[in-house]
């Protein structure tokens, strides 16, 4: 897991870990990215934990500083698997570890266990999501074909397992030198096509499935650090979400 200035969030996060955890022999390692703040000392105070401090580089992107400091935990883990998680992701029972450790061993060829999605918008938002995207993405590409201007097709479906609560096996990626940040993508973006291009697999669990067990804030991290504008309605989403979570766990 990686912090940056989450302090609410991070809190919300470890006191369920933990609790799901309990009885368990499982290390739970942290970077903190140079926050400086409440949420670094929260984490300083936590002796169940394994705390990395980072210094980012100046003028580091975000993404390019989580995926160093999840390299941070990858050279210092001796497991054959590492779980992802980000600070906005709430794991309410401890049966979707078994579930994505039976998704990454049931095949020797897989090496990787998550989601592409990262909420569960049910059947009919699903699907007006994925043909939306589907008729953007060609319409786009027929606007070029034609030479009129218009701006880039993106891709209509989603591939790459999203690292909010994703399972790496740890011990492929040492064995073959890969890593989460291996260039200016998202981090795992590249891993996962380069496990891809050596004839491995990736399981792909369905929003629906993996949601019974946790809930997640999507973009909760960006909000929390106000990365978007006042009003903005992720901001509303990740406000609203907080105090339900600090409603149940009895915070102020």
């Amino acid at each position: 897991m990686v912090n940056y200035r989450t302090a609410e969030l991070t809190r919300n996060c470890l006191e369920l870990l933990r609790e799901q955890l309990r009885g368990l022999d499982v290390p739970v390692w942290v970077v903190d990215n140079g926050s400086a703040d409440a949420s670094t000392a929260y984490l300083r105070s936590l002796d169940w934990i394994n705390l990395i401090e980072r210094v980012p580089a100046a003028g580091e992107p975000g993404h390019i500083a989580h995926g160093k400091a999840l390299d941070m935990i990858l050279e210092r883990i001796d497991t054959d698997h590492i779980l992802l998680m980000h600070t906005d992701t709430f794991i309410y029972d401890n049966a979707v570890f078994q579930l994505l450790l039976n998704e990454c061993t049931r095949n020797e060829n897989i090496v990787a266990a998550g989601c592409v999605e990262q909420l569960d918008r049910g059947l009919a938002r699903t699907a007006w999501r994925v043909t939306s995207r589907y008729c953007k993405h060609h319409y786009r590409r027929l606007l070029r074909a034609v030479g009129l201007p218009g701006r880039d097709p993106k891709p209509w479906k989603e591939v790459y397992l999203k690292s909010f609560c994703t399972l790496w096996n740890a011990k492929v990626m040492k064995q073959r030198g890969l890593h989460f940040c291996m260039d200016d993508r998202v981090p795992g973006y590249t891993l996962q096509d380069r496990m891809l291009e050596a004839s491995l697999a990736v399981a792909s669990i369905s929003p629906r499935r993996l949601f019974r067990y946790l809930d997640h804030i999507q973009a909760g991290t960006v909000a929390a650090c106000g990365g978007y504008a006042q009003g903005h309605r992720r901001n509303r989403m990740y406000d609203h979400a907080l105090a339900r979570l600090n409603k149940v766990a009895g915070y102020p």
